[in-house]
């Protein structure tokens, strides 16, 4: 197959009947992430009670995620990712029952709000599972030669379905409400769960079965740190998403600051993934490997200057541009991280190192979601916002002082190498 092939992962069926279920279920969390969070607000009126939904997330997610990986390492993972599915159309289905006329009488504001929170930490732990299958499984179904160029499309799709997704949720809020929005999620839900069995089911790889779990963990977790690409990578993402995610609070800037209502909102909420889709769908055909990591941190300085114009700014199409740029930063960020840990990280690892990739990065979101909540109730909102994208520059300026291992990455040796295989 030609190397320089920008569609050579989508020349395997199974990829893209994958590509289709992750789609839905991106589609799906996506919306379902900014119905919550729109309902939430108009619950409440409080910022603080948007980040304890990041808190309720984070804390199944990371007391769960290196164990779900030694999990995903030991069972075959189509039937694992079907399981995760079935067990996700619970957590939505609670939530279209919840947000019924008849039950929202019945409840006080105090039970649903409760309720709400009780089926997002639920999904924490699910979440916790996702990411190794998802990271294990595309590692299954292409070989090695094509793994950069599927991660970048696996990268783009889930950034379009977020853009897609995030922005629907905005205008089926208005057009719809809450109720029914939630309706169209299950159905999503449901829609990749039986779609996922046109997947074969795969062989475990992993030549340990049984191994205990302790000594299973400290390999994966030891890996991680001795590899000092995944590990200066992932910490340096961490600490950006931490500090810059403004998204936590975009429900108060489009009602209270820019005052554009729910379909501003989703349009705020999309834009940075339109932005990281965009460029994702550019290296896809202009690869970013030679000086990684002098790219990686010029990527999430500027998005820390973003985050920093989008909180000063309240002019609403100033504030889109600023999450859009945002967006195109955090894209090349993500291509790089993912193409790290597929080219570094072994088949029979792959549950492990993307559990700890989850607890550096994924659960981050969540965190900056809380901190995001917090600091805009003891700052306000916009300040809140600065000073997060101010900190994620001294971040960024701090790692490329300290680390010149990730400083002077360079990731075209291990293309070529995988290429060759």
């Amino acid at each position: 197959m030609n190397k320089k092939d920008p569609y050579a992962a989508l020349r395997f069926r199974e990829f893209n009947i994958f590509l289709l279920v992750r789609f839905a279920l991106i589609f799906g969390w996506s919306m379902q992430f900014i119905v919550i969070e729109w309902k939430v607000y108009e619950l409440t009126r409080d910022p603080l009670y948007l980040g304890l939904i990041g808190l309720m997330e984070i804390i199944p997610a990371l007391s769960m995620a290196l164990f779900a990986g030694h999990i995903v390492d030991q069972k075959e993972k189509r039937d694992l990712l079907a399981l995760c599915i079935a067990l996700f159309s619970l957590i939505s289905f609670g939530l279209f029952w919840l947000t019924s006329e008849k039950v929202s009488q019945a409840l006080s504001t105090q039970t649903i709000l409760y309720l709400i929170y009780a089926l997002v930490f639920f999904g924490g732990f699910l979440r916790s599972f996702f990411g190794p299958i998802i990271f294990s499984l595309v590692a299954l179904i292409v070989p090695k030669k094509v793994y950069p160029n599927a991660a970048t499309w696996n990268s783009s799709l889930w950034q379009m379905a977020r853009v897609l997704g995030v922005a629907f949720a905005g205008f089926s809020i208005n057009w719809i409400g809450v109720h029914w929005s939630l309706c169209i999620i299950f159905g999503l839900v449901s829609f990749s769960f039986f779609i996922l069995f046109k997947i074969k089911r795969k062989p475990v790889l992993n030549p340990k079965i049984g191994e205990p779990i302790v000594q299973s963990l400290k390999e994966g977790v030891h890996f991680v740190f001795k590899t000092k690409a995944i590990l200066g990578a992932l910490t340096l993402d961490m600490f950006s998403v931490l500090f810059g995610g403004a998204i936590a609070l975009l429900a108060v800037f489009a009602e209270d600051i820019l005052k554009v209502g729910p379909q501003g909102f989703g349009i705020l909420v999309a834009a940075p993934s339109v932005g990281a889709f965009l460029t994702m769908l550019v290296t896809a055909y202009i690869p970013i490997s030679k000086n990684a990591g002098m790219k990686l941190l010029a990527a999430i300085f500027g998005f820390g200057i973003c985050i920093i114009v989008f909180g000063l700014s309240s002019i609403f199409w100033v504030s889109v541009i600023a999450l859009f740029f945002s967006g195109v930063t955090d894209g090349v960020s993500m291509v790089i991280r993912q193409t790290i840990l597929q080219l570094k990280t072994p088949d029979h690892m792959r549950g492990r190192v993307s559990s700890v990739n989850s607890m550096f990065v994924g659960s981050s979101n969540e965190l900056g979601a809380f901190e995001s909540g917090l600091t805009a109730k003891l700052m306000g909102t916009a300040t809140a916002v600065v000073f997060g994208g101010t900190m994620t520059l001294i971040t960024v300026l701090t790692t490329g002082i300290v680390n010149p291992t990730l400083r002077k990455l360079d990731l075209t040796k291990d293309l070529e190498a995988h290429e060759e295989d």
